[in-house]
């Protein structure tokens, strides 16, 4: 397993290491970090983080509900929703290039300026979305533009998150990590909650009026709601740990190349164990949200609320599984995570084949659920596998690879449930594979956490 070069700063704890780094010279101050401070600057790094979930996952539920049937319209039913949701997985294919990015810029110049840009770029190319005519008004254009502005969202966050759970992380009392990390998290089942709230509203106008604008508006709104995350945001210091690279003059020249360099062996534990918190949510909600509507014949309002109610437990969830993993090790947070989803793939597909409302609720709710017990930790664990000098570029290229590998499974798992004859057994099977994935990597993720010192008042 690759190791980095610990920051003089940084602790490591792996195995047939002693815990101690290196001596710190005697002028050497290290970075102060404030628990007073902790939680506001994790406050805004949550709010900038809904706003890009809010934007992220709207595109999610239209390629489900109106993508696929305005904008790709000469197409049949399947062949439209593959389109679609080929459009969507444009994004996860961006997000590396956008860790490459924004994670050059976070390590080499600052968090802050990172994480002001990728607001602005997400949010704007968001509500451009809802401007966009669509296939019956300029042809092929439509669907061209509209995979464009998704690869715009796909560079911005695949700059976002890990920027957002550094910059939190960074600002944190050592103990207090964990529940700082999963707060940022919180900023998906909110965005979640938002975005399907929109179109559950959207949705309540007659169907031609909701084709001919008001699958726009929740597009729309993200300007204004860009505002005022970007006024929060401005507020945010850099992180003490980040000034204290500067001051070391510790800074790597090109944090990405040094992540695959010295780190390759971590970035692969990253992405395992992000594996499911990206996949599986999306398997869970977007491909599920088709599934109903499409195969099964579900109306689309009953799919949307699924993960509305969904999304709310997935808030509670998120705290304490944040605590907990303070306690037991985000590692083992995530092994459980993984376990406890792949043992209830088939079950939740089978209630989700009974037609039944109330079943599909639970399922949803159920599903999202347990995979948030491995999501809710990610950011603890994935920044704990980097040393502050890579740790911009590390967390954000293991996530973001992982969202690459796995943003394609809604596609995927249409494709695998057109050839079996619509037997949902064909989506449980992908979902409990990157389960055990995302379980190997939390196991390897523990023995492999590097804790920075720090001093805190």
């Amino acid at each position: 397993m690759d190791t980095p070069t610990p920051h003089p700063d940084s602790s490591r704890n792996t195995p047939g290491t002693t815990a101690a780094a290196a001596p710190t010279p005697p002028e050497h101050s290290l970075p102060t970090v404030s628990g007073s401070d902790a939680a506001r600057i994790a406050r805004a790094a949550f709010v900038g983080t809904a706003l890009e979930w809010y934007d992220y996952f709207l595109f999610g539920t239209a390629a489900a509900l109106v993508f696929n049937r305005l904008f790709f319209t000469e197409l049949d039913a399947t062949a439209a929703t593959l389109a679609a949701f080929a459009t969507f997985g444009v994004g996860f294919a961006a997000r590396p290039i956008g860790a490459l990015l924004f994670g050059y810029i976070g390590d080499k110049y600052g968090r802050r300026p990172a994480l002001l840009t990728t607001i602005v770029m997400i949010g704007c190319a968001t509500g451009l979305i809802g401007f966009l005519p669509d296939f019956g008004s300029i042809g092929l254009a439509a669907p061209i533009m509209l995979a464009v502005l998704r690869l715009l969202q796909g560079l911005a966050v695949g700059g976002e998150w890990g920027g957002a759970v550094t910059i939190a992380v960074e600002h944190a009392p050592l103990e207090k990590r964990g529940r700082f990390a999963a707060l940022v998290q919180i900023g998906s089942p909110v965005g979640t909650l938002v975005s399907s709230g929109a179109f559950a509203l959207a949705l309540l106008l007659p169907p031609d009026v909701f084709d001919a604008w008001g699958w726009r508006l929740p597009f729309l709104a993200a300007f204004p709601l860009l505002g005022v995350a970007l006024y929060i945001r401005l507020k945010v210091e850099e992180s003490p740990i980040f000034q204290d690279l500067v001051k070391q003059e510790q800074r790597s020249r090109i944090p990405a190349v040094d992540v695959f360099r010295k780190a390759g062996g971590r970035l692969l534990v990253a992405i395992a164990a992000a594996m499911l918190g990206v996949g599986g949510f999306y398997m869970i909600t977007t491909f599920v949200v088709s599934y109903g509507t499409n195969t099964l014949g579900v109306d689309r309002g009953v799919m949307v609320n699924a993960t509305l109610v969904a999304a709310a437990f997935q808030i509670v969830v998120t705290v304490f599984a944040g605590r907990l993993g303070e306690k037991f090790g985000a590692g083992r947070m995530t092994v459980i995570g993984g376990l406890l989803t792949a043992v209830a793939a088939f079950p939740m597909f089978w209630l989700i084949d009974t037609k039944n409302p109330l079943a599909i609720i639970v399922a949803v709710t159920v599903g999202i659920a347990i995979v948030t017990i491995a999501y809710a930790v990610t950011g603890a664990l994935l920044t704990e596998l980097f040393p502050p000098e890579l740790r911009y570029s590390g967390v954000a290229l293991g996530y973001n690879i992982a969202g690459a590998l796995t943003g394609f499974l809604p596609l995927i798992a249409t494709a695998f449930l057109a050839a079996s004859g619509n037997a949902s057994w064909s989506a449980a099977l992908i979902l409990i594979v990157i389960s055990l994935i995302t379980v190997l990597g939390g196991a390897l993720g523990e023995r492999l956490r590097i804790t920075d010192k720090a001093i805190v008042e």
